[in-house]
């Protein structure tokens, strides 16, 4: 008789009652997962991006309090215009679907990046959708869109230094918490947990201060086939480390 491996309950393997309160992650493989089937780079953004939708879903039903995801960098623009085609309508087809269910599920979405250089429908409506989530108080998704570490730190030293120049800011007495407000993600705690699929092992220009003394977990799973089941090993192998920012512990 053939022998069938029972399948894993992943979800035994995690503690829900002590999940990060935020997880971000870097949606990277969606054009190797298209070449592996023979399709175009443009199948696998369109996979990768409805696998975000169930994600993201997921994260909310088990109480996530925040979910960043690198969505296209500043970096990204170097693409083939057709690609980089695809990904902004792919973004425009999720935000219209989700401001029409934005009141039934009450997710928050925020956006981290220079949205001015993104075409006009889409700006409007991520503006759109950033000024209904002003309502919401539940789970927090945070679209890093044109986005990059870098370039985020720039803008906020040039914020910053013209802050001095008017007299609105002291460099004298400048704190990693006053230097925080000037960042796009402002208000929202640093990541718990940074997961990158597919198999590369670099943090890509992907929240570079506030990853400070994030948990890192790396697979070599594709972004489309990032399933419920890889997120509970990642939180799992989370909830099995001792989080020590800088310090010693008595183990």
């Amino acid at each position: 008789m053939p022998f069938f491996k029972p399948r894993e309950n992943t979800a035994a393997l995690v503690d829900f009652t002590r999940l990060p309160r935020h997880v971000a992650i870097i949606m990277d493989g969606n054009g190797r997962w298209a070449k592996k089937r023979g399709l175009p780079r443009t199948a696998g953004h369109a996979a990768g991006a409805e696998n975000f939708r169930t994600i993201a879903t997921y994260c909310k039903e088990i109480g996530l309090e925040y979910l960043t995801v690198y969505a296209f960098s500043t970096e990204n623009w170097k693409r083939p215009s057709d690609e980089v085609a695809a990904i902004m309508g792919l973004l425009k087809k999720y935000l219209i679907e989700a401001i029409e269910k934005m009141e039934r599920d009450r997710v928050k979405m925020c956006f981290f990046g220079d949205l001015s250089p993104l075409p006009e429908d889409l700006r409007l409506l991520c503006e759109q959708t950033r000024e209904i989530s002003r309502h919401y108080d539940g789970v927090q998704v945070n679209i890093c869109l044109n986005y990059g570490g870098r370039d985020e730190l720039i803008r906020a030293a040039k914020a910053f230094a013209m802050d001095c120049a008017s007299g609105r800011a002291d460099p004298n007495h400048l704190s990693e918490g006053q230097f925080s407000g000037y960042l796009f993600s402002r208000g929202v705690p640093d990541p718990d947990l940074v997961i990158r699929p597919s198999g590369e092992l670099r943090i890509s220009n992907f929240l570079l201060w506030q990853s400070a003394y994030s948990e890192f977990y790396y697979t070599d799973v594709l972004w489309p086939d990032f399933s419920k089941d890889e997120l509970h090993r990642a939180l799992a192998a989370y909830q099995r480390r001792q989080r020590r920012f800088g310090g010693v512990t008595n183990a």
